[in-house]
């Protein structure tokens, strides 16, 4: 049996290879080829579940990020760093941001000097802790983000327009199950 990439790290080399899809889904649809397409036949079904469940997300994450750029000017990251503090009016510490983000701290540091610049975040001392400051959404970033996050909400719904409700339902079960899972898994190995 083939060995998958699971994370692309050799797709530059897999791109010039062919591979069908695994049930037809994509045929006749005009993809371009992702991960799931290298997967065969004889491969496990969790590998292809796998590769499945990447190549829907990716694709997702694509075009959310392409969104972004063309109507926003904004990135993912900072996106999902204006959506943290959204939801924690009283701000968040840098060392917060970064373990909700699961970036390094270096990161989150360089996204809020740029919104910082753009007057849509400001940095105050930490009431408690002098070695840390607190990041909070300004009046403006709060405006900012609430247009940006109702145009998001809408493209979701778009995107995952191809299911029913119903069909939602029954996805959002099968994943709270394997979340579930992979959950008993990382305890189990602490």
């Amino acid at each position: 049996m083939r060995q998958i990439d699971p994370i692309g790290k050799n797709a530059a080399r897999d791109a010039g290879e062919t591979g069908e899809a695994m049930d037809g889904a994509d045929e006749g649809a005009g993809l371009a080829l992702d991960l799931e397409s290298r997967a065969q036949d004889g491969d496990h079904q969790a590998l292809r579940v796998w590769l499945r469940l990447l190549a829907c997300t990716t694709r997702v994450e694509d075009q959310i990020r392409q969104r972004l750029r063309n109507e926003f000017g904004t990135t993912l990251p900072r996106f999902d760093l204006l959506a943290q503090l959204e939801r924690s009016p009283e701000g968040l510490t840098m060392r917060e941001l970064s373990q909700r983000l699961m970036v390094t701290g270096g990161n989150v540091t360089g996204i809020a000097d740029q919104l910082e610049s753009e007057g849509l975040v400001v940095r105050e001392p930490h009431p408690s802790d002098r070695r840390s400051v607190t990041v909070r959404l300004t009046p403006a970033g709060r405006r900012s983000f609430k247009r940006m996050a109702a145009t998001h909400e809408g493209w979701i719904l778009e995107l995952l327009g191809g299911w029913s409700p119903e069909q939602m339902t029954q996805v959002m079960g099968l994943l709270a199950g394997l979340k579930g899972h992979l959950a008993t898994l990382e305890t189990s190995r602490k």
